[in-house]
């Protein structure tokens, strides 16, 4: 079978590990994401979010490749509203996400808040705001940037990250860079409970989502959703490239078997 990596960076740990494993027995190709379909693969899995990358992969679908993610679930976990909304209809404790319009417009806020960038990218905007001194330098910074706010979560400090992965759960917590003594640290093993990891696998069956990240937080009551995120990095998580390997395989299959009966 033929492999297809959407991706601008293959030697990210994820792919270029799964890409080995996949290598010894199947041919593996790096798709230029701002290039056209011009590479044919059985099964392309879709590790970039820039708007080429999505018009790539919405060709490759409409030729009846399947892409992991796919296009739609993709796109909708870059808007911060949509995904709130979704949620929300879903019954997923999400965190209450208001869409506040530009941060410079920002007025008579409840602090502390969370101020987000309303489109998920590298490098976008999450900060928590205590005060209206901060709130006039970030707003100094990102004048014209659409934002949501979220009602900052005391909690433990702590993110519990999960990552899913064909319906397996990876799992880690990291020390919050929210938190008042945030500090830098790397990931920690975790098991989450079996409620969380349920509530993990949830979030993807809502959102169409194969491969995903869920950030979770401490509520006063339940945990909180503060985030989903389509292709993750899972970075140092043993297990996830033979995952991310037998999904690529098991759909390449599925697509065979589609084809050959249509050829009857």
């Amino acid at each position: 079978m033929r492999i297809g990596l959407i991706t601008a960076n293959p030697d990210h740990p994820v792919l270029a590990a799964t890409a080995a494993l996949l290598a010894r027995r199947h041919e593996v190709v790096t798709v230029d994401p701002t290039g056209s379909a011009g590479v044919s693969a059985d099964v392309y899995l879709l590790k970039a979010r820039t708007r080429q990358a999505l018009l790539l992969a919405r060709e490759l679908e409409r030729s009846g490749a399947p892409v992991i993610n796919s296009a739609a679930a993709t796109e909708l976990c870059q808007d911060r509203v949509r995904m709130a909304g979704l949620a929300d209809a879903a019954g997923l404790p999400f965190a209450a996400t208001v869409d506040a319009g530009r941060l410079a417009e920002l007025a008579d806020p409840a602090y502390p808040f969370v101020v987000k960038s309303r489109h998920s990218r590298r490098h976008d905007l999450v900060a928590r705001v205590d005060g209206p001194t901060r709130l006039r330098e970030l707003a100094a910074h990102w004048p014209d940037e659409p934002v949501v706010t979220q009602p900052f979560v005391r909690g433990t400090g702590w993110d519990q990250k999960l990552w899913v992965i064909d319906r397996q759960v990876f799992a880690a917590r990291r020390r919050s860079e929210l938190a008042s003594d945030a500090r830098e640290s790397g990931p920690q093993d975790w098991e989450p409970p079996a409620e969380r990891a349920a509530l993990a696998l949830r979030v993807g069956e809502v959102f169409g989502l194969d491969v995903y990240g869920v950030d979770l937080l401490d509520g006063p009551t339940e945990p909180v959703i503060v985030d989903v995120n389509a292709f993750p990095g899972v970075r140092g998580r043993p297990g996830a490239p033979e995952a991310l390997a037998a999904l690529a395989l098991r759909v390449a299959a599925q697509r065979g078997r589609v084809s050959a009966g249509r050829g009857r």
